[in-house]
């Protein structure tokens, strides 16, 4: 990674096998953790093996607050590389998988974030209620967490869940929209990004990720949805390292195969990307500018259709 104060560590992509039984290793981003990289890259999850394996399963995103489990086959290179958590998030196309992305956080005091998993049971609820959640030492926003409900609309959370879409909100602890914005300011969160998955009728499930300004989720993230003519536009975002980055984006769609972006947008999978010094598109020169220099895709698709690109920059 860019930064090894992200609260993202590392960045994976397992894809199905050409017969489809298993998962394999596509690509990854370990910064300074070589040698987790060396233990995962020639692995394989079959269905329901691993957390890889059990997102597949499952059709949700799947968080691992602890990786010394049994589930969890890679304990003893995470231990020593520092990863506490992780949290596996499919990609499907209808009843297809398409990919897998896992996403693993630091283990230490000074990496200061959390990963949520909140979830809606239309036949027992109308709210949203917290499935699971990382909050490293955060006890006392653990413990609102967990006592918290949201309804459509409220919160960050409910928000995602009312329009569909990923949501980025920033200054969590002065935003009226942000209902625990009283203990995100006494822990120092300060953003968040929300992504809702519909994958089981009936059910909803709104992965959040909330970051301090010292450690944030990732340096940048941004959302884009496709326009009137099938091209991506950028929809909304936020950075921590140039708040007026938007600004490089004014009139520009990505076209279906153009650039990773449009990449992401014909094939329906995500992508990881380095950008090179070279790379003079309106998305590497915003990057290369902010210092940034590396970038995950991450598709969101509702009835066989790509809805939104999440882009999360390190």
């Amino acid at each position: 990674m860019a930064n090894d104060k992200t609260f993202i560590q590392v960045a994976e992509i397992w894809i199905p096998s050409r017969n489809r039984q298993q998962l394999e290793w596509s690509s990854g981003m370990y910064g300074p953790h070589t040698d987790f990289r060396i233990a995962t890259e020639n692995m394989t999850f079959q269905f329901d093996e691993g957390l890889p394996g059990k997102a597949w399963a499952q059709r949700h995103p799947v968080l691992f607050t602890d990786l010394q489990i049994p589930a969890f086959l890679r304990a003893d290179a995470a231990r020593n590389a520092g990863l506490r958590s992780a949290v596996a998030i499919p990609v499907f196309a209808g009843d297809f998988l398409l990919a897998v992305v896992v996403l693993f956080c630091s283990d230490d005091a000074n990496h200061v974030g959390t990963m949520e998993l909140w979830h809606n049971d239309a036949q027992t609820s109308s709210g949203l209620t917290l499935d699971e959640g990382y909050f490293g030492h955060m006890d006392a926003f653990e413990w609102i967490s967990r006592r918290t409900e949201f309804r459509s609309g409220f919160g960050l959370p409910g928000l995602a869940w009312q329009t569909g879409k990923p949501v980025v909100m920033a200054d969590l602890g002065h935003s009226q929209r942000f209902v625990r914005r009283a203990d995100a300011l006494r822990v120092g969160i300060n953003k968040g990004l929300a992504i809702p998955f519909s994958l089981i009728p009936g059910h909803t499930y709104v992965l959040a990720f909330l970051s301090a300004l010292g450690t944030p989720i990732a340096r940048r993230f941004e959302i884009w949805e496709p326009d009137a003519h099938g091209s991506l536009t950028f929809a909304g975002g936020d950075c921590d390292c140039d708040p007026d980055f938007a600004q490089a984006y004014d009139g520009v769609a990505f076209a279906s195969g153009v650039g990773p972006l449009g990449g992401t947008l014909r094939s329906g999978l995500p992508a990881l990307i380095k950008f090179s010094a070279d790379d003079f598109t309106p998305l590497g020169a915003a990057a290369s500018e902010a210092g940034l220099n590396a970038m995950l895709t991450l598709p969101t698709i509702e009835n066989g259709r790509l809805t939104s690109v999440v882009a999360m920059y390190f």
